[in-house]
C-alpha cells in the first residue's frame, strides 16, 4: 500500500512538470500569433477577415431580431390572379346547344401565390417569373397588411425573375440594398423571408451551402446559391439577405422529393437581380450581351495536356464570325479561366457572368493560350439579329404550304433559348388543316431542300419557287436531323 502512495506521488510530480513544460511550449507558439492579431486589429481576425466564428457563449446567444425588424418590412407577398375560360361541353360552341341546355364558357379563376422583395422606395418589386407567370391581376400586401394592385413591367422567363410596380401615392416604401455577390462565400449565414404555404411572412435561417451551381435546370441563366435555410412553396420571389442586411439573391426553387424542404434551396444572385431591375425600370425590356463563342468544360485531361494542376475554365470550341469573341482576337482552342477575375467551370457560368453587364461593357477575359496566361478585353454586344422578327406565309404548292416562319437569327435564337449558332429557317405557326402539317411542326428548323442549304428567308423561296414533284427535305427538330423525301 506504502509502495502504491509512493508511485502515485512521483507520478503526480511527473505530470505536474511535464503540464509546465506544455504550457511555457503554447506560450512560445501563441505569444507570437496574439500579437500579430492584435498588430492586424483592423484586419478584424488572425485569418485577415472581419468573418469569424462565434468566440464566446454569450455571443452564441446573439439575436438576429435587429436584423429581421430591418429587412422584413421590404418583404412582401404576391398574389396573382388569372381567369381561365373551359366551355363545359364539347358542343357549348353550337348556338342551338346552348338555347336548349345552355352550358357556355365557364370561367375558372387560378390563384398564385408567392412573395418579393421591395428594391426601390417608389414602389419597384421582384419576384419570379413562375409566381406571376401568365396572370392577368396582381396584388401585393406590405408587411404591415397594406395592400396594393400591381402592375407588371417585364417579365423574364429566361432569368425567371420579374418586377412589378405598386402606386403609394408619393409614400417612400422599405426597402433592401443589393449585396456584392462576389464576395458570398460557404459557409456564410443568411436568412430566408418569405411566406410559405400562405402562412404569413415567416423567418428561416442557414449558411450558403454552395455558390455558382449551374446544373439545376430551372432557368437558362443558371448560377445559383445554394443554402440550407427553409424555403418552401411561397417562399418563391422571397428575399434572402446577409447578416448586413443586404439581399444576397431571390429564392427560386428547391430539391425536393416530397415538396417541402429538405435543406436544400436555390436562390438567384443579386447581381443577376440588380440587372434585370435596372433594364425593367429604365428601358422597358432586357437585352442580354453575348461573348459570340461556344465552350466547353475543360476535363483533368485536357487540363493535364495544358500544363494545369487542376481542372478550370472552358476551352473555346467555336467563335461567331465577328462577333465580340471575334474582334477581340479569340480563337478555337483558347481556354479561358476567368472572367472579370472570377473562375468559370462551365458555359453557362461563363455565359451567366456576361448576362450580368449590359450591352457596350468590356468584360476582362483570363485565357491560356499557348502555355501562356494573358488578359483580353471584350465589348460587349447583343446578338445580331432584328429585335422582332420578319415572318413570312408560305402558300403554294410545295410541302410548306401553310407554315409560317422567320429567319433564324442568333437574337432570335437567344430570345427562344435556342443555340445562337444554329443557322435555318424557323417554322412559327401553322395554318389549320394547311398541307404543312403532314410534314413539320412549330419550332422545326427547315435546313436544306433539295440538297441546297436554307439559311435565309431568300434562300427559302428561291428553292420553292421550283417546280418540283419531288422535294427532298432536311430539318432539325429539337437538335435531331430528320430527312426524307416528299413527293406531291
Amino acid at each position: 500500500m506504502m509502495h502504491i502512495k509512493t508511485m502515485t506521488r512521483h507520478v503526480s510530480k511527473l505530470l505536474l512538470l511535464s503540464a509546465v513544460a506544455v504550457l511555457a511550449l503554447l506560450a512560445v507558439v501563441i505569444s507570437p500569433l496574439f500579437s500579430y492579431g492584435q498588430a492586424a486589429g483592423a484586419q478584424g481576425s488572425l485569418f485577415g477577415s472581419d468573418k469569424r466564428v462565434p468566440q464566446s457563449q454569450a455571443e452564441v446567444e446573439l439575436s438576429y431580431a435587429p436584423l429581421v425588424k430591418q429587412v422584413s418590412p421590404a418583404v412582401v407577398s404576391v398574389y396573382s390572379r388569372k381567369v381561365v375560360r373551359q366551355n363545359a361541353s364539347p358542343f357549348a360552341n353550337d348556338p342551338i346547344f346552348r338555347e336548349f341546355f345552355g352550358g357556355g364558357p365557364r370561367e375558372q379563376v387560378q390563384n398564385s401565390l408567392g412573395s418579393g422583395v421591395i428594391v426601390s422606395e417608389d414602389g419597384v418589386i421582384v419576384t419570379n417569373n413562375h409566381v406571376i407567370n401568365n396572370a392577368d391581376e396582381f396584388r401585393v400586401v406590405l408587411s404591415d397588411r397594406r395592400e396594393y394592385e400591381a402592375e407588371l413591367i417585364l417579365a423574364d422567363e429566361r432569368t425567371d425573375l420579374a418586377v412589378l410596380r405598386i402606386d403609394t401615392e408619393g409614400d417612400p416604401l422599405p426597402t433592401i440594398d443589393y449585396a456584392d455577390t462576389r464576395d458570398t462565400e460557404v459557409g456564410d449565414i443568411v436568412l430566408a423571408i418569405g411566406n410559405p404555404f400562405g402562412v404569413g411572412q415567416t423567418v428561416t435561417t442557414g449558411i450558403i451551402s454552395a455558390t455558382a451551381r449551374t446544373d439545376v435546370g430551372v432557368s437558362d441563366y443558371a448560377f445559383f446559391l445554394q443554402t440550407d435555410a427553409a424555403v418552401n412553396p411561397g417562399n418563391s420571389g422571397g428575399a434572402l439577405i446577409n447578416t448586413k442586411a443586404e439581399l444576397v439573391g431571390v429564392n427560386t426553387a428547391i430539391f425536393s422529393r416530397s415538396g417541402g424542404s429538405n435543406g436544400i434551396g436555390f436562390a438567384i444572385p443579386a447581381e443577376m437581380v440588380k440587372r434585370v431591375v435596372d433594364a425593367a425600370v429604365n428601358e422597358g425590356m432586357i437585352v442580354r450581351p453575348w461573348l459570340g463563342l461556344k465552350a466547353q468544360s475543360v476535363t483533368y485531361d485536357i487540363a493535364k495536356s495544358q500544363g494545369m494542376t487542376r481542372p478550370v475554365g472552358v476551352m473555346v470550341t467555336e467563335v461567331f464570325d465577328e462577333g465580340p469573341a471575334d474582334e477581340a482576337g479569340l480563337s478555337r482552342g483558347d481556354l479561358i479561366t476567368k472572367i472579370d477575375g472570377r473562375e468559370v467551370y462551365d458555359e453557362k457560368g461563363l455565359k451567366f457572368l456576361a448576362a450580368t453587364r449590359s450591352p457596350g461593357e468590356k468584360s476582362e477575359l483570363t485565357l491560356l493560350r499557348g502555355g501562356k496566361y494573358e488578359t483580353v478585353r471584350v465589348t460587349l454586344a447583343p446578338p445580331p439579329g432584328a429585335t422582332e422578327a420578319e415572318l413570312e406565309l408560305l402558300d403554294g404548292r410545295h410541302p410548306f404550304s401553310g407554315a409560317e416562319v422567320a429567319e433564324l437569327s442568333p437574337r432570335l435564337a437567344e430570345e427562344m433559348g435556342r443555340d445562337p449558332f444554329a443557322t435555318g429557317v424557323l417554322v412559327t405557326r401553322i395554318l389549320r388543316g394547311a398541307y404543312a402539317w403532314r410534314i413539320v411542326r412549330p419550332g422545326d428548323l427547315i435546313v436544306s431542300i433539295n440538297g441546297e442549304s436554307v439559311k435565309t428567308l431568300e434562300q427559302l423561296d428561291d428553292a420553292l419557287a421550283e417546280d418540283e414533284s419531288s422535294w427532298a427535305i432536311e430539318l432539325d427538330r429539337n437538335g435531331r436531323r430528320i430527312s426524307g423525301t416528299v413527293r406531291l
